[in-house]
């Protein structure tokens, strides 16, 4: 019996897709890449914001086309759309076998085995449920990095953000099963482990009773054959001296912090139910490149949020400017059902948005190449994530770039090289490099 995932939205969903496609091989189904081979079709959706939720929709559609031109037999839709809008799934597109909500992935075996045999079913768990499942995740990142899910749901409740709605209240995965699941991983050759949660600072803050991230840091750091360990969805104001500590000392820990700040204005951000103010955000930042001068930082924005004035603008602008981060994504405010913002007075036009978000990414451009310029001449460490087709090249990353956020270097070498392979490389020019060294076990 063959079945086609797919997975959309964030690295959160990817490792529930991976979960759910371990459980389904572990009962002997195939796992196929071709929709028409497909008897089964599993779509992982996102509804984040408009785009995704849209993307979703089209993906379940054009998959229910398979029941007339393929051998489909059974569609299942599961994540966060299908939590969110679980009857409207049912009644409107009958195609649709199966709903399985964020808390229930663990299910998908059974609604798999119940959908094949023509009873459809609707599995919504508790959203504060916490599946802890044991079976082995197939991997779908190419085998040398992964994402490690330490966390599920939010307690921050942004104006904004639909999450705490249909992932739950923030809670924790024990650190045993987070060590073991890492392990593992390693044993199936993953070199760089991507720890991911909807906020990875406040980690065992709930079952140890105080923030734990360093702690799991330590303990990940031990694993043989990892040999990067990146931290992605810092809050800033959760950033805490032990983390900044373990980041420093422990060599496999990547000098790189994803740090979402959405803006840099007071009201904005009090509008938005952030819990920095500018001043916080600017002396967090300040600390981090103190302590940890070669460090990277992410971050991301949100513009056209509703109120939002060409002065409140204009001083986005300025700060983005003066703390020159390294790299960044602006996402135009999409008003979300539910969320207290989409309810706020004075929306933004989307043209104006758009604008807003041209502008915000030119700059930021003209930030990054002086930044590369400042690089050339350097020597790196480099992971190879693959060849250019047809010469003496490959692509890769350095520990400043996150797999599919932060885009990927050329290196020049006739050297042979494999994927996850680790390298030094001389930086030669914006995005190229030289290899200069052996290969690193």
């Amino acid at each position: 019996m063959n079945i086609l995932f797919i997975s959309l939205g964030c690295d959160k969903n990817l490792v529930d897709s991976e979960v759910m496609l371990g459980l389904l091989d572990r009962e002997g189904y195939q796992i196929v890449d071709d929709e028409a081979e497909a008897d089964v079709i599993v779509v992982n959706t996102c509804c984040f914001i408009h785009d995704a939720k849209e993307e979703s929709i089209q993906a379940i559609l054009e998959a229910a086309e398979y029941k007339e031109t393929g051998r489909l037999k059974a569609l299942i839709v599961t994540g966060c759309l299908a939590q969110r809008y679980q009857k409207e799934i049912a009644e409107e597109i009958p195609e649709v076998d199966a709903v399985l909500g964020t808390a229930s992935y663990d299910k998908i075996a059974e609604a798999v085995k119940e959908a094949l045999a023509g009873h459809p079913c609707m599995e919504m768990e508790d959203i504060d449920a916490l599946p802890l499942v044991d079976a082995k995740r197939l991997v779908t990142t190419g085998g040398h990095y992964a994402y490690l899910k330490i966390a599920e749901g939010c307690d921050k409740h942004c104006t904004y953000c639909i999450i705490p709605k249909i992932r739950g209240n923030f809670r924790s995965v024990p650190m045993e099963r987070l060590v073991k699941e890492a392990e593992a991983l390693a044993g199936q050759g993953v070199k760089e482990l991507i720890l991911v949660a909807q906020e990875t600072t406040l980690y065992g803050k709930d079952i140890y009773g105080e923030k734990s991230l360093h702690r799991l840091l330590r303990e990940l750091c031990t694993i043989k054959g990892l040999r990067w360990i990146r931290i992605l969805y810092c809050y800033p104001e959760e950033i805490y001296d032990e983390l900044i500590q373990v980041i420093k000392e422990e060599k496999k820990i990547c000098h790189y912090l994803d740090l979402p700040i959405q803006h840099a204005n007071d009201e904005i951000l009090r509008r938005m139910g952030r819990s920095t103010s500018k001043q916080q955000l600017t002396e967090v930042i300040h600390k981090l490149r103190e302590e940890i001068p070669d460090i990277t930082l992410r971050t991301t924005l949100i513009t056209g949020f509703p109120g939002e004035t060409d002065a409140q603008h204009e001083e986005l602008m300025e700060f983005i400017d003066e703390m020159e981060f390294e790299r960044l994504g602006v996402f135009t405010y999409s008003p979300e059902e539910d969320t207290p913002a989409a309810v706020m007075p004075d929306q933004i036009p989307e043209e104006r948005k758009a604008d807003r978000q041209a502008e915000l990414m030119e700059l930021q451009q003209d930030i990054v190449f002086e930044q590369a310029d400042a690089m050339v001449g350097r020597k790196v460490l480099v992971m190879i994530e693959g060849k250019v087709a047809d010469e003496d090249a490959y692509v890769g990353r350095t520990y400043k770039d996150a797999p599919g956020v932060d885009g990927l270097i050329f290196i020049n070498t006739e050297e042979e090289l494999m994927s996850g392979d680790f390298a030094m490389a001389e930086v030669t020019g914006a995005l190229e490099y030289d290899l200069i060294g052996e290969l690193i076990s």
